[in-house]
Formats: C-alpha cells, structure tokens, sequence
C-alpha cells in the first residue's frame, strides 16, 4: 500500500463532496428552481447525511478497520454516485408534478437523490482516520491532518465546481465521471476490488446511455439543456395554445423566460406588450435601461418601436447573447450596448441617464432581492430623467398571502417615487389570481392623462388597479428584504 493513499482518497472524496453538492444545485434547477429553499434543503440535506455518515463510518471502523471494507465503501459511494446520473431525471420529474408544498417537495427529493451518497461519502473519513491510526500518543495529529485535508479537498472541489467543471460539461457527465473516479480509489485500496468494479462499470455504462436516451428523445421535441455558469437553461420548441401558432421557448431553471414566434416577430408573453406604456408616460424616449436580458425579445422590439432610440441591457449571464442570436432571432445593433453585470452593481455606479427603465430580472419565480430594495430603488431614480418612468415586472396577487411581495414592493417604490401604478396584465379585477403585474412609476408629479388615440395604449391603461390597496406590508431594504420568503406563497 502506498504511503500516502489515505490521504489521497481523503483529500479526493472531500473534493467529490462540493462537486456533487454544487452540481446538485443545477440538476434540482429546472424542476424545483433555484431559491434559498432549494439551496437550503441541498445543503441541509447533504449536510445531515454527512453527519450520518461520519457517526456510521466512525462506529464501523472501531469494530475492526481493514481495507477490505474500506474499498467497499469507495465502491459503494461509486454506485451511489451513479444512481443520481441514472435516477434523477425519474425522481426530479415525479417532484415537479406534485403541487403543495415547495418546502416539502425540495426536502423530500433531495433526500431521495443526495442524502444515499452523501451518506456513505462520509464515511470515508473517520474510516481512513482508523486505518492510519497507530499511536495514541499522535491521534491527534492524525485526526487534524486527514481532516484538514479532507476540508483543502472540498475548497479544490468548490472551485474546480464552480469555475470549470459546470460550465464546461454536463451534470451528467461531471457525475458519472466522480462514480469513476471513486470506483479507481476503490480498487487501489484493495485490488480484490477489480471484480465488484466490472459491475459499477457496467453500471456507469447503463447509466452513461439512459442519461443519453433521455438527450435523444428530448432532442426529438427540440429540447436544448446548457448548463452556463449562472443558470441552467433549457430550449424547445412548442405551440402558443392561445392561437396555435409555434414558438421556441427558452426557459431558465423552471420559468420560462422568454418565448418567441417561429413564424413572425411580435411579442409571445402579454406582459412584454405593457412594456410599450412607456410612451404614453414619457413620448420623449431616446434612452433606455433593461435589467435582465433573457433572450433579448422585449429589447428587439423596443428598438423597433423606437426607431431613433438606444438601450443598454444589464444581462449577468454571458452566455445568453449567444443563445438568444442562435435560436432567437437575435442580432446585434449599434443601437443596443449589452453590459454582462448584476443589475445592482450596475445601478451602484450608473452615472449615465435613462428616459425609461424595464425591470425583468428574476433568479426562479423571484426577483433578486438586492434590486427589490429601498436603496436600489433610489438608485433607479437618481438613473432616471426628469420625466423619466421605471416599468417593473411582478408576477405576484395584488391580495391575500400571495400578494404579500407586490404589496410590499409597491410600499417600497412608493417611498421612493411620486407616482405609483399597477397594471395586472391578466385579470384587473381580479385580486386573488397570481400574474404578470406591471409597476410603473414615474419621477414627475405631472398629473397622468389615463386616456389615449392609440387604441393598443388604451387597452394597457384599461388594466390599471384601481381598487384598495392595503397598506400592510414594510418597506424592503438591503438590511431586512424577505423576498423569497414573500414569493413562495405567489409560487405555491
């Protein structure tokens, strides 16, 4: 046995941990989202399993530590590796069909995917801790030793994650390779292992193939997944079931984000149409700010609109310009500056002005909360001009618990600007039904004129909420912002 095998296979499993923790996060993505909730029941669940694990393995060990048994467990966190690139899409689809509780439905299909490997991950540790033990007298050193190297081989594994390895292969393939990568150690530490590890290695195969049956068959229906370093993405092609005509559709975790018509070029989503109110508010647009790019639909037909305009787009993710010019008809103009940044950062140091400003950011169902605040809310109206106007989408009631964010965003621009409005893009009357509400303020006390020549103007300020609002809800800030918290009950 080579000198420092214990410490390899400490230090690599360490890394095989955060791989799996942060691909996890990708694979739970596109069925359950990527709010705090999913992020806190992965990583509570991962976590938990762990402890598991390192109670189990230690109790193991002191009942007769051999490398025998310790390859077993290599061997079997090799298997279990594997069952998540085999299952996931099985376990993930039946999750996602459930309706109730988003709480429940991420604790329960994290357990079922993660909690098995993480388990018998760690084991590892306190088993190799036994096995390298030989003196009382420097236990200690040696429990300090593995574990800071266990704790160097997750930090390695966090970055390898996070820098490389998501944004370059696929969750799949990232975690068939880590089954293969335990199998090895597996058989280093006990070459008696060769035999059990021809039948991971079959099994990698099956699972290698059924992970491609599914990329063929979603391929037959125009489905595209991309994993980016900011989110996982997902395009197909479908019909608008409001008139039967095909469109392409792009979705970012499990929203879809942005939808265009294979067949002409006007707008898919209602939502996007509101955005034209802008006009009405301030006829004189030459500049315009758009947080959150998606596939760049609503910035195509803002340029057509105003033909004489320019925008700037804040998109943080990179990959999307490629994406949206690849599948969406995208293209780009001299008009159009698209800046790859975090909305907030960009508003921190904006000095330039805007006549209007889109808000379509949205991480999951819910918006970032760092644009939903007080202090980000000032820093969009010092961005605006004089008769500038700030258009926000929400997707959220306007009553009951639902409505809880809107409510407390509208109290939160209200602190800010002069005029505030809400236009329910679905149901105006209707305040107990979740949808797209459209948030416009503006910056001027000038008094509105609420009616219009143009007719598809007139049907948008149709829309406006004039009943009640109930004034129930704080101010958000940077210090307190519960914005997920708030979303959850609009997601349900």
């Amino acid at each position: 046995m080579k000198k420092y095998l214990l410490e390899l296979v400490v230090f690599i499993s360490g890394a095989v941990v955060m791989i799996v923790e942060l691909v996890g996060s990708r694979i739970l993505a596109p069925y359950l989202g990527t709010s705090i909730v999913v992020w806190t029941s992965l990583i509570g669940i991962i976590l938990g399993s762990l402890s598991v694990g390192y109670w189990w393995g230690g109790k193991m060990a002191d009942k007769g530590a051999n490398y025998k048994q310790f390859s077993k467990i290599l061997f079997i966190s090799s298997l279990l590796i594997a069952y998540i690139a085999a299952l996931k899409f099985s376990i993930l689809s039946v999750a996602a069909s459930q309706s109730g509780n988003l709480y429940l439905n991420a604790v329960i299909a994290t357990i079922a995917l993660f909690a098995p490997g993480s388990v018998v991950l760690g084991m590892v540790s306190p088993y190799a801790i036994r096995l390298k033990m030989k003196d009382v007298a420097t236990s200690g050193a040696t429990v300090g030793a593995l574990y800071a190297i266990s704790t160097v081989g997750s930090i390695v594994g966090t970055f390898a994650a996070g820098f490389i390895l998501i944004a370059f292969f696929g969750s799949t393939n990232i975690l068939l390779v880590l089954a293969g990568v335990q199998l090895l150690l597996s058989v280093i530490a006990y070459r008696v292992a060769w035999k059990r590890a021809g039948a991971v290695m079959l099994f990698l195969i099956a699972s290698a193939f059924f992970a491609q049956w599914f990329s063929v068959a979603f391929a037959k229906f125009g489905l595209v997944e991309i994993d980016t370093p900011y989110n996982h993405l997902q395009i197909y092609d479908g019909v608008d079931r409001a008139n039967g005509r095909p469109i392409r559709i792009l979705k970012i975790g499990h929203e879809q984000s942005s939808a265009i018509y294979l067949d002409g070029d006007d707008l898919v989503f209602d939502y996007t149409k509101f955005y034209r109110m802008a006009a009405h508010f301030n006829p004189n647009i030459n500049t315009a700010l758009m947080i959150g790019g998606g596939a760049y639909t609503y910035s195509k037909d803002f340029l057509t609109q105003f033909p004489r305009s320019t925008m700037d787009v804040v998109e943080i993710d990179p990959a999307l310009k490629q994406i949206a010019t690849k599948y969406f008809k995208f293209f780009e103009t001299p008009r159009l500056n698209i800046i790859h940044e975090d909305g907030r950062t960009f508003l921190n140091k904006n000095t330039k002005k805007y006549d209007v400003i889109y808000g379509d950011a949205f991480k999951s169902y819910s918006p970032p909360f760092q644009l939903s605040t007080k202090e980000a809310v000032e820093k969009m109206y010092d961005s605006l001009t004089d008769n500038g106007v700030a258009i926000i989408n929400i997707i959220s009631s306007v009553d009951g618990e639902a409505g809880k964010f809107l409510r407390a965003e509208y109290a939160t621009f209200s602190y800010v600007f002069p005029q505030v409005y809400l236009f329910p893009v679905t149901d105006s009357n209707d305040g107990e039904l979740v949808q797209n509400i459209m948030l416009v303020a503006l910056k001027s006390n000038k008094e509105i004129s609420w009616s219009s020549n143009d007719l598809e103007t007139r049907i948008y300020l149709s829309h406006r909420w004039e009943r009640n609002l109930p004034s129930d809800m704080e101010v958000l800030t940077d210090e307190y912002a519960p914005v997920e918290n708030y979303m959850i009950q609009a997601a349900i």
